[in-house]
């Protein structure tokens, strides 16, 4: 049991604080933020860094319903 606490217990990082957050956002991150953008009828804007898209993601993803959240289905 030891091991399931070490895996699911990895603590979330402030994205103001990652090392690599002023970069610009990775591909995966624009593809899914502009799903999202979308569906929240919101603007992509395809100059954010990775803290600025993982914040905007996190927004969108409570806002629309979708993630991975204990009530996401």
């Amino acid at each position: 049991m030891a091991d399931e606490r070490h895996i699911s217990g990895t603590p979330e990082k402030d994205p103001d604080d990652w090392v690599t957050g002023q970069e610009p956002m990775t591909g995966p991150q624009a593809s899914y933020l502009e799903t999202l953008c979308r569906q929240a009828g919101e603007e992509f804007d395809p100059s954010l860094t990775k803290a600025q898209a993982s914040e905007l993601i996190d927004r969108l993803q409570a806002q629309t319903g979708r993630g991975g959240g204990a009530d996401a289905s």
